[in-house]
């Protein structure tokens, strides 16, 4: 279990001072005069205002969010899995965990190089080894006083800024400012050339600091004012003071130098080794904010249980992650021993831009939904997070086109893993926006349909109407139903309180329709509360007919051990009737006594010619023969065993016109050539009773007046439980 934390930090400790020092890093000390050298002044200004303004744009979608909800600990992660579900959560908060300690163990390679560069005899590995231990033990320590360390990064920083623009270097250098460069490439590659998106691939990563203060959302006194005043006040900062850093270094060397030597700024400060602690100083600050933060991700998807051993990694102690720390600084030595991360280095820009998107996505689907819960004190138009998902996007291909798309496929691959392991509603889910985008489409989607176009018997579907008494009687036709209304389809219960009271029909119904759910069927449920069984059903199915997704089928079942039979067909048949008159079809489930469904495999279909012959185009018209297809067929699939077509004929010499009629019945519905064609000589009941036996046998209603004895008589006949169709004229199986 978590305890309380007895720290909570403010604005300025907590999400200012960790942006701000993330933002002024590396990139600012010892590649801003490479991208001036490369761009010139003009194009270096492009370059970073084009990355800033992604930074912007999403810098204020996440303040947006903050002031919308409460976020809890977890950061960037808690958006996702708050606003777009456990699962998109889970797929985005993992791989930016991860950068954490792939990030600090980067960040402790550039303090190893620019302690090297004054002490180059010190052994590397030990420098490492070093930086990390001393690191980790402050983060160890506490958040508290890993943000006091901070606080001197942050005068050393200042310091070294001081020492920039107060050297004399500008006006001694007199070199002319050149607007546009020759993108002449770097040292390493022997200046082979680049281009504006290969100097802006390098600066980009200056960009990706703008969470640090947001990963600590669960230890702010308000994270609601805390992360839009912090965040967006050490972006503003930070620009200012690229902005500056980058006309200065276009006044103080031609191009030449600045392409040629990554410490310029170094070289021409007022006091160098002020610069190159400044350098040391960001570096460090960076790693100790990535051994801080990273834990919170992880103890927060411990807390949802979605990684392995969740209940380690979501406790605390005295208020601080100290496993999540733990499992986080492992992976941090890890990477360490690697030695060279600058492989993967591009992946970790990624999966930070993808959570920049995800973001942004987040503000664009809630502002755009209307909903009365979106409600931030901070507002911004939706041009600016479309503009920063468009940044974003556009960013991770021209940075690097294939670890964009290696780190998209393994978010994709996370979220389908989580999904597998999660169930689809659960208790965590309950207050995302998916469903309320998934209603907003079938809003928009209602308004766009006419009557006419329900009616559209190439879109039919099958919307079973269910009536039940006792959710226990559904039990016995539970996989038949599944198995009818999947994948497409739809089952709506339709509780009866004649039985049992209202009060406790509802939720045993609404345990029923979540258990559907759970199999991949939508299902929806009501209750009515009238006396008499067929008035209330037939009020039921008039009233649904105002339904977006109205009933077309009214599915119900008929038992030879049920006691009240004969009273009951009574009923059924009433129920029947009333359903042909308002054009809802009719699916009579009865089950063998004790074959039930069988091995739900073969399937037999019974099907009669027309009045007038053999013709199957007139079969259609006269017949019923729609939902016999069309059911069958959909079971046929799920069941992947035999399905066989059956008719009877009184005289041999009928046989081949039989068959021919049965072929082009196949051909006129499209059923493949694995169908089986079966023509039986002799009465119907007979060629019923000598079939052999299937697990399910499908036969058509009388139109005009259901024989529901001769029904049960079948079930007898066939060995399998049956099912009797009666069309409604709305479907056609040959559409």
């Amino acid at each position: 279990m978590s305890e309380s934390r007895p720290t909570q930090f403010g604005t300025f400790t907590g999400v200012f001072t960790p942006t701000i020092l993330t933002i002024l890093g590396v990139i600012m000390y010892v590649r801003i005069g490479w991208v001036v050298g490369n761009a010139g002044l003009g194009g270096a200004l492009m370059i970073l205002g084009l990355g800033m303004l992604i930074t912007v744009c999403t810098g204020l979608s996440l303040s947006s969010i903050a002031t919308n909800t409460r976020i809890g600990p977890g950061g960037p992660y808690a958006i996702m899995n708050k606003s777009l579900g456990l699962e998109v959560g889970g797929s985005i908060g993992i791989p930016l965990y991860l950068t954490r300690p792939l990030g600090v163990a980067m960040y402790i390679f550039g303090f190893r190089e620019g302690l090297l560069w004054v002490m180059p005899t010190l052994p590397p590995l030990a420098v490492d080894l070093a930086v990390f231990a001393l690191l980790f033990g402050i983060a160890y320590r506490s958040a508290d006083l890993a943000f006091k360390t901070q606080y001197v990064i942050m005068g050393v920083i200042v310091l070294s800024l001081l020492s920039i623009f107060l050297s004399p270097a500008p006006s001694e250098s007199a070199v002319e400012i050149v607007w546009w460069g020759n993108y002449s490439g770097a040292p390493e590659t022997g200046f082979q050339g680049t281009s504006f998106w290969g100097v802006f691939a390098v600066f980009f990563p200056a960009t990706t600091g703008i969470l640090a203060g947001a990963n600590m959302s669960g230890d702010l006194k308000d994270p609601r004012r805390a992360i839009p005043v912090g965040t967006m006040a050490a972006i503003g900062i930070s620009v200012v003071i690229y902005v500056m850093v980058t006309v200065w270094v276009a006044q103080t060397g031609t191009l030449e130098e600045l392409s040629g030597n990554y410490n310029h700024i170094i070289d021409k400060s007022l006091f160098p080794s002020l610069v190159l602690a400044g350098l040391l100083g960001a570096t460090a600050s960076s790693a100790l904010a990535g051994l801080v933060g990273g834990p919170r991700i992880l103890m927060a998807m411990g807390e949802n249980r979605i990684i392995p051993f969740s209940d380690a990694m979501a406790s605390t102690h005295k208020g601080e992650p100290r496993s999540a720390l733990i499992v986080t600084g492992v992976l941090t030595l890890l990477a360490i021993m690697l030695r060279d991360l600058n492989a993967i280095a591009p992946l970790v820009t990624m999966f930070f831009l993808i959570t920049y998107c995800m973001i942004n996505v987040v503000v664009l689907l809630e502002g755009s939904l209307g909903l009365v819960s979106y409600r931030p004190t901070l507002q911004v138009p939706l041009i600016i997070p479309l503009l920063g998902l468009i940044g974003c996007t556009f960013s991770m291909f021209i940075v690097n086109p294939t670890f964009g798309l290696i780190s998209v496929s393994m978010v994709v691959g996370l979220y389908l893993f989580i999904r597998s392991r999660t169930s689809p509603r659960s208790e965590g889910s309950r207050e995302d926006v998916r469903s309320s985008i998934f209603v907003a489409f079938a809003e928009w989607a209602a308004s766009k349909i006419t009557p006419d176009d329900m009616d559209n018997i190439r879109a039919w579907k099958p919307h079973i109407l269910v009536p039940v008494e006792d959710p226990e009687e559904i039990r016995g036709a539970w996989a038949l139903l599944v198995s009818l209304a999947r994948p497409e389809g739809s089952v709506k219960l339709l509780g009866l309180a004649s039985q049992h009271p209202a009060e406790t029909l509802s939720p045993r119904l609404e345990s029923l329709g979540r258990a559907i759910r759970r199999e991949g069927v939508l299902a929806s449920w009501s209750v009515i509360a009238l006396p008499l069984y067929t008035h209330a059903i037939s009020v039921g199915m008039m009233a649904l007919q105002g339904a977006f997704f109205r009933p077309n089928i009214l599915f119900v079942r008929q038992s030879s051990i049920d006691p009240r039979l004969e009273e009951r067909r009574e009923e059924l048949l009433a129920i029947m009737l009333q359903a042909r008159r308002i054009h809802v079809g009719v699916c009579l489930f009865c089950p063998h006594p004790t074959a039930g469904l069988g091995q739900e495999m073969d399937i037999r279909l019974w099907v009669t010619p027309s009045r007038s012959g053999w013709d199957a185009n007139d079969a259609f018209g006269s017949g019923n023969l729609n939902l016999i297809l069309l059911m069958g067929f959909r079971l046929w699939r799920l069941w992947r065993g035999k399905l066989i077509l059956s008719t009877t004929i009184q005289d041999s010499d009928d046989h081949e016109r039989t068959l021919q009629f049965l072929d082009t019945l196949c051909d006129l519905v499209r059923f493949p050539a694995s169908v089986e064609r079966r023509v039986v000589v002799g009465d119907f009941e007979s060629a019923v009773r000598n079939s052999p036996v299937t697990d399910l046998s499908i036969f058509g209603l009388q139109r005009d007046g259901p024989d529901l004895e001769w029904a049960q008589q079948m079930v007898q006949f066939s060995r399998s439980s049956c099912l009797f169709m009666l069309d409604s004229g709305r479907e056609s199986a040959r559409a």
